[in-house]
């Protein structure tokens, strides 16, 4: 029995392999680089003006550049959900960073043991597997809903002490393959936690099997507003900003400096030739509208996007997406293509020769970036729910939006108006065009009822209590 599975295993393997070089390629290393609440206007390549992003920038030269990609929600789990399962924002069981469990019950919701996710589709095609940073799709007190036990063969994952049950840590950082290893960490050491995680992930690349493609999935914690000390501000300490401004720009140009830390050492192993490297983010930029916190118009971090964290208006998820890929993809080209994070496990399947996942609703864009014919969504789609862990709930903390074509459609609120926005003409989405397309705002309520199926913890139409949890908590 164990040399039939032998032999189909290897047949396999053949039958991927001839797809890549049918295409002209060998199965390539993916680098894929996660930051987190990086907004759509906070890269030099993007609009930025003010925050230094110069190895990014560079990168981005030397890539295909997306205007029109999108997270997979507007806020941490649910995006991360569907990027790891590719499976869209309606249908992925996680809709917002907690479920609603009855008697003012909010918990964390992490994948089922048994999701299908890129950590198994990469080992099923042979590939060596790490993931390097936040997960925030477990139970913490779980192992077994760890990213280790997700398929990825090296895992060194975040957890955070005031989560951590009934073990008490006194240092945040990263456990390694499960919860017997944790290494904690202390800002005095690095300039910041992006630091930090990319000694995990050189560690790797220095000890990967070399006889394996790898692919790596870092998960950056900045520019995340509990991204926690850094060590210094850079040349912005110097600015006349409020702190939490330096603050703001300092993570991103540390990050940007982490990102060429890693690509310097593919460069220097030889690697680089054959990895293709994809940069964005899990949602649009995060805010705080009191007078200590990080403000959206400081450094104009959505550009002339609406909204931010957790909107679903474009400024909540509209992400940068930069993917490099030596002598495959046009240097500094740039796509209008509309695509999400759904469709990033079918692209890397396409990629390394393997079935999409019958699982996924994404479509592969390897075509796009090869220069050939693309498919395109007739729409995307998306709902949340907002936890009431720290907030009130308006309209019951439910929101939809989807975007079809140049139209764009949102409602916060299952019984409140449906807005819609001409994209091609408004992209600050200002001049509200429902009355005029009642044939449109018809199709968009038939996406909104029945292009999503139910989840526990996220009841279509949201909780409706509209009161202040006095549960605390400290949001990762």
């Amino acid at each position: 029995m164990q040399n039939q599975n032998n032999i189909i295993f290897f047949l396999l393997l053949m039958l991927s392999l001839s797809a890549c070089q049918k295409e002209g390629y060998n199965r390539p290393n993916i680098v894929f680089l996660l930051a987190d609440d990086l907004g759509y206007n906070e890269l030099g390549s993007y609009g930025q003006k003010i925050i230094k992003t110069p190895h990014l920038d560079a990168l981005a030269e030397k890539s295909m550049r997306f205007t029109n990609f999108y997270a997979g929600n507007s806020v941490c789990s649910p995006s991360r959900a569907v990027l790891l399962t590719g499976r869209s924002a309606t249908r992925v069981p996680i809709r917002g960073n907690a479920g609603y469990f009855g008697d003012d019950k909010w918990e964390s919701v992490s994948l089922d043991k048994d999701e299908f996710t890129l950590g198994e589709m990469f080992k099923s095609a042979n590939y060596q597997s790490a993931f390097i940073g936040k997960w925030h799709l477990d139970n913490p007190d779980d192992p077994a809903t760890w990213a280790f036990s997700h398929g990825f063969d090296f895992a060194a994952q975040e957890q955070w002490s005031a989560r951590f049950g009934k073990r008490k840590f006194p240092n945040a950082g990263l456990w390694v393959n499960g919860d017997s290893q944790h290494f904690p960490y202390r800002y005095q050491e690095h300039d910041c936690k992006d630091a930090f995680y990319t000694d995990f992930a050189i560690d790797f690349l220095e000890k990967r099997n070399r006889k394996k493609p790898f692919f790596l999935l870092m998960s950056y914690r900045a520019p995340h507003s509990f991204e926690g000390p850094i060590r210094d501000t850079l040349s912005y300490a110097q600015e006349n900003w409020p702190k939490a401004e330096q603050a703001q720009a300092a993570k991103i140009t540390l990050q940007d400096q982490q990102v060429g830390r890693l690509i310097q050492k593919l460069k220097s192993m030889n690697a680089l030739d054959n990895t293709i490297i994809v940069y964005t983010s899990d949602n649009g930029a995060h805010f705080n509208t009191g007078n200590n916190g990080h403000h959206l118009e400081f450094f104009d971090s959505n550009g002339n996007l609406r909204g931010g964290k957790r909107d679903l208006y474009e400024g909540g998820l509209r992400v940068p997406l930069l993917v490099f890929w030596k002598d495959k993809i046009q240097e500094g080209a740039i796509t209008k293509h509309i695509a999400g994070f759904q469709d990033l496990m079918p692209t890397f399947a396409d990629i390394i020769g393997q079935e999409k996942p019958s699982t996924s609703n994404g479509i592969s864009f390897l075509p796009l970036l090869l220069g050939k014919q693309q498919e395109k969504h007739p729409y995307l789609n998306w709902e949340i729910q907002l936890s009431g862990w720290f907030q009130t709930l308006p309209e019951g903390g439910f929101r939809q939006a989807v975007r079809m074509g140049k139209w764009k459609a949102v409602r916060y609120g299952i019984d409140t108006n449906i807005e819609l926005y001409d994209l091609s003409l408004d992209e600050s989405e200002t001049r509200d065009l429902a009355n005029q397309h009642p044939e449109i705002i018809n199709q968009v309520k038939e996406i909104f009822k029945n292009e999503r199926n139910d989840t526990p913890g996220f009841p279509y139409g949201g909780v409706k209590q509209n009161y202040k949890s006095q549960y605390k908590y400290t949001n990762p």
